[in-house]
């Protein structure tokens, strides 16, 4: 069976087309087309039209080269960028009306959801009882969890394109005061996700996002093309440092350190205080970066559950209304 996932976030849609042999999804073409939605975003965070026309073509090209490889109709979902915008309704029906891809909006606990699950899948039953950390452009997704789904997961605002709009918009780099204004935003936003944590005590703490890899590869682990069976690790004292430097920096400069993009160099400073900031009052002291994330748990709950589960998705995503509350499986010692 040949399975593919389309992934719309704030940066860049990407697909995945992989073949699900013994459970395990082995990706055999991956591809991505770079739209950066987050700096296109209007007031209050509509979504204007020229944006929808270059996210219909990518979409469009997505489903196209999934087919050409072989798979069915691609699992395809949009995170924060598209889930929070208040014209979410018709930039959906325009998706599906021009290019037949019924693209759903999972809210933010579903994420982590799915994202603990891959990283559960990737990590193995040696971990044992799991947190995870994923901070995406517009949100930061937290979970925690002994067994193949998380006991606890959380979705908080603390995305690191939408915390550099609130709080550096104009300003690179930015005065201290505007970082400690931030450092304490997240403090209060993690208050009691951060409580739980601790309270849990995890013996492994994974972490997803290009935001981390970028962080890590910056921190000292090894570049993206040694592969992903190279373990890597990102500790908070390393982070504390690299933050420092980050923060006196200008974008541009930035882009030029190791591991740091051109396209996210201006939201890497946000990330770096909610990813040490989320460490820090967790009291982690160092994560291990996974790269299985939410489109392998796309894709691992498609495998193992069927595409019953999909379906009760798409439709509390459908054009009829906003998105609901999703009904959760609670884990249990059984899984």
């Amino acid at each position: 069976m040949r399975i593919s996932v389309v992934d719309v976030g704030s940066n860049t849609v990407r697909l995945v087309v992989a073949d699900a042999e013994d459970g395990v999804p082995l990706p055999v073409h991956t591809a991505k087309w770079k739209l950066r939605l987050s700096e296109q975003v209007g007031p209050g965070g509509r979504i204007p039209e020229e944006a929808v026309e270059r996210l219909v073509e990518a979409v469009s090209a997505a489903a196209r080269t999934a087919q050409q490889w072989g798979a069915a109709g691609p699992l395809a979902f949009a995170t924060a960028i598209v889930r929070n915008a208040p014209d979410r309704l018709e930039v959906l029906r325009a998706i599906r009306t021009r290019t037949g891809v019924r693209i759903c909006t999972l809210p933010g606990e579903v994420e982590a959801e799915l994202t603990f699950l891959g990283a559960r899948r990737w990590m193995g039953w040696q971990a044992g009882p799991l947190a995870l950390f994923d901070i995406g452009g517009g949100s930061l997704e937290v979970a925690f969890g002994r067994g193949r789904l998380p006991d606890f997961m959380a979705s908080l605002p603390l995305g690191a394109n939408r915390l550099t709009r609130e709080f550096f918009d104009g300003q690179d780099p930015p005065p201290l005061r505007s970082v400690k204004r931030l450092r304490r935003k997240v403090r209060h936003e993690l208050r009691d996700v951060a409580a739980r944590i601790r309270w849990e005590r995890p013996r492994t703490t994974a972490a997803t996002s290009r935001t981390f890899q970028q962080l890590a590869r910056l921190c000292g682990a090894a570049p993206g093309r040694e592969g992903p069976f190279v373990s890597r690790h990102l500790a908070r004292a390393d982070l504390r440092d690299c933050l420092g430097r980050l923060a006196v920096l200008s974008a541009a400069e930035r882009a030029n350190l190791p591991g740091i993009s051109a396209p996210r160099a201006a939201q890497s400073l946000a990330g770096a205080v909610v990813a040490h900031t989320a460490m820090k009052l967790t009291g982690v002291e160092a994560v291990t970066i996974c790269p299985w994330a939410i489109r392998e748990g796309v894709l691992l709950r498609h495998i193992e559950e069927g595409p019953g589960w999909w379906s009760g998705l798409t439709e509390l995503s459908d054009e009829s209304g906003p998105v609901g509350a999703v009904p959760l499986r609670v884990a249990t010692p059984a899984d």
